[in-house]
Formats: C-alpha cells, sequence, structure tokens
C-alpha cells in the first residue's frame, strides 16, 4: 500500500513486530500503548487537527526527542492509535447466519467511529493496516465464506460496510442523526415552497417527529444487505450443485 513519505519499513516493524522499545539510547520507560493512548485522548477532544508530536509528549511527561525514538512522526503515530481504538473486533454473535454476523459487525464498526471521530479520516487514505483492522475485514470474510461470493465479491463487502458505518459515523460526530440534519435541511428550504417540490414536501410532512437515533443506519444496512442476500440467491440457483466460483484473485 501507498504511504507517502511515512518510513513504510518502521510502520510495519510498529504494527506488524514486537518492537520492545526504542531502537537505541537509555533504556525505554514508554510503551507504544501508552502513546497510543495519550494520543488518542488528545484526538478524541480536538481532533487530528490538534494532534502534535509536541502535544503528546507532554502529556506523557517527556520530550519530544524522546517521544521520536519510539515513534518517528505523526502518521506512524496516528496508525498506532487508529489500531489501539478500533481494537480487536469482537466475536461474532452465536449462531448468527452470514446475515446476523454482518449486521453486527456493521454496528460495531459504526460504535468505534462514533466514539473516535478523528478514526473516520484516518482509515480514508491507503496505508498499512494493522492486525486488528485485518481481523475486522477477516471476519467479513469468514461470515460470508460458505455463500458462493467470490473472493473480490468479500472484500467488497466489507469495504461497502465499513463505508456506511464511516459515512453515518460522520454525521453523528456532531451529535445530530444523519436523517434528522437532511430533514430539518430539506424542511427549510421546501418550506414556501411546497407547490414546487410537492412530492418531497408530502414526504417530509409523513415523517415521524420522534424518528428512532439509528434510523438511517438500519434503513442503509438492511437495504444493503438484502443486496447481497439477493447476489447470493441467485448465485446458487445459476451455479450448478457442487459448482463452486472460480478463484478471483489473478
Amino acid at each position: 500500500m501507498e504511504t507517502g513519505g511515512v518510513d513504510k519499513k518502521r510502520l510495519y516493524e510498529l504494527l506488524w513486530g514486537t518492537p520492545s522499545g526504542p531502537r537505541r539510547g537509555p533504556r525505554p520507560t514508554l510503551t507504544l500503548d501508552a502513546i497510543a493512548r495519550a494520543g488518542i485522548a488528545i484526538a478524541d477532544a480536538d481532533g487530528l487537527e490538534g494532534l502534535t508530536m509536541q502535544r503528546v509528549a507532554e502529556s506523557l511527561a517527556v520530550t519530544k526527542m524522546a517521544l521520536y525514538r519510539y515513534v518517528p512522526g505523526k502518521a506512524e503515530l496516528v496508525a498506532l492509535m487508529l489500531e489501539t481504538a478500533i481494537g480487536a473486533p469482537p466475536p461474532p454473535p452465536e449462531g448468527a447466519d452470514w446475515r446476523g454476523q454482518l449486521d453486527d459487525w456493521t454496528r460495531q464498526i459504526f460504535d468505534r467511529f462514533r466514539r473516535h471521530p478523528w478514526a473516520q479520516a484516518a482509515t480514508v487514505a491507503p496505508r498499512v493496516p494493522g492486525p486488528n483492522e485485518l481481523a475486522w475485514v477477516e471476519r467479513v470474510v469468514a461470515a460470508l465464506s460458505d455463500t458462493g461470493l467470490t473472493g473480490d465479491e468479500r472484500l467488497d463487502v466489507a469495504v461497502l460496510l465499513v463505508g456506511h458505518a464511516r459515512n453515518l459515523a460522520q454525521h453523528t460526530a456532531a451529535g445530530t442523526a444523519p436523517a434528522q440534519g437532511r430533514e430539518a435541511a430539506f424542511a427549510v428550504l421546501v418550506s414556501g415552497r411546497e407547490e414546487r417540490f410537492p412530492a418531497l414536501d408530502a414526504a417530509l410532512r409523513s415523517i415521524p417527529t420522534e424518528a428512532p437515533g439509528d434510523q438511517a443506519l438500519d434503513f442503509g444496512l438492511a437495504r444493503i444487505l438484502d443486496g447481497i442476500q439477493a447476489l447470493i440467491s441467485t448465485r446458487a440457483t445459476a451455479a450448478p450443485p457442487g459448482d463452486h466460483p472460480p478463484p478471483s484473485r489473478k
């Protein structure tokens, strides 16, 4: 993956290796977990714009140069923070089919994005994923392993679901449900122009005044899963018994 100016070798080591501390100098006094959690606390309060190596160092009562012995820069710091904030995925609900597993998965990752709004931007650009992030993808691929979907399709489902969760979390970060903000904005624009937008006016008037808080998440997720179900059903009907989709990765 492209990392753009990041020390890729060091980043792989930080995320996937077992570094015990800084590469040289005095005996280490910090851990990568403590550094990541210090960064998370700052980013949760002030976003990635407010995150600096200096602020993290000050919160840990060390100098910035001392911090650089553990983490070479802000990009690597954010990668560690993301790995810690997202955490390992919870196990799938006992006895759940693929649809129940993916429904739970999306709600769980949505909760992570909602608790850590800065993670929304941190997961958009190409980057080196850590073990926790890859474990989330593993859960989606495993849930779909016996559905007849190809490898590409199973990976695409993971991308689709995380995009849905991240998009809605961006709206809820400000404390407003996506549907509520959208409806309020439309209502202001339609007011006094009902004859020009009669269908929109009628739709807005039919919406309950107190809609469920996660209505947009529920509706979009259900439609996505409906589409996946339709594809699985079509694939099962079209394929002769005993046939399996050919490998999709070349």
